[in-house]
């Protein structure tokens, strides 16, 4: 079954093509890294697929409806690149930031019930920082700070997670420690789509790499059969 089906899809700034009639899909179960030169639009990418941007020619399907028409968020959830990037004096606590997560199928207005704070448990405990619930998100590490929002995506039970850059900013140990976290949320059945540098850290939980190239285009492949050159061969190749 695809989760994500992506046609023909092109992207434009005023200024700059992006994507050029990029195709792909995405099937449950996977875990696909995007990669790519800087450049190449793997953060415009997701903002298509969200429907932040709208692309310039070419359709993007999440569980079988257009990009822009789907309402279900439930079933996907985001972390950004900037997730971890706020005041460190900012009062809120793990709980409070992971309860966010539960907004788009509440609403802001309705009061938390037992079920909704045993969701952010849960999620907390299968990231590993139940234990630091009550503390303020500022003050946690990078890789610590990462699990709240993996948590916060966590909360609402998605089946597929789209992640930027998430382990930018963090040690080399923590950004192993969230590569694995990663690769048994997706062993548990979450389809996992993730814009990373971090090639050699993530390759082994995958099972496809989309490369994307400076002309705008795109390959899917096998996460077998990656190497390091790839990248740089598919921009010489594409040239």
């Amino acid at each position: 079954m695809n989760i994500l089906e992506v046609r023909d899809l092109s992207f434009s700034y005023p200024d700059k093509s992006i994507l050029h009639r990029l195709s792909f899909n995405v099937e449950k179960g996977d875990f696909v890294c995007v990669v790519g030169t800087n450049g190449t639009g793997k953060s415009t990418l997701l903002k298509l697929i969200l429907n932040i941007l709208q692309p310039t020619e070419g359709e993007i399907r999440l569980f079988d409806k257009r990009a822009d028409k789907f309402r279900d968020y439930s079933k996907i959830a985001y972390v950004s690149q900037k997730a971890t990037s706020f005041n460190r004096d900012f009062p809120a606590t793990v709980e409070e930031i992971v309860s966010l997560g539960l907004y788009s199928a509440k609403g802001f207005l309705k009061p938390y019930s037992a079920s909704d704070k045993e969701k952010v448990k849960a999620a907390l405990e299968r990231v590993g920082i139940y234990d630091y619930r009550k503390s303020r998100v500022g003050r946690l590490s990078g890789g610590q700070q990462q699990r709240v929002f993996i948590a916060k995506a966590l909360v609402s039970s998605p089946e597929i997670i789209f992640l930027d850059e998430p382990t930018v900013g963090i040690d080399i140990t923590a950004v192993d420690s969230i590569c694995c976290l990663l690769g048994e949320l997706n062993k548990s059945g979450i389809t996992i789509l993730m814009v990373t540098h971090d090639i050699s850290s993530i390759l082994y939980h995958s099972n496809k790499v989309l490369v994307l190239s400076e002309d705008g285009s795109g390959e899917i492949m096998p996460s077998e059969e990656f190497n390091s050159h790839t990248i740089l061969n598919h921009v010489h190749h594409k040239h």
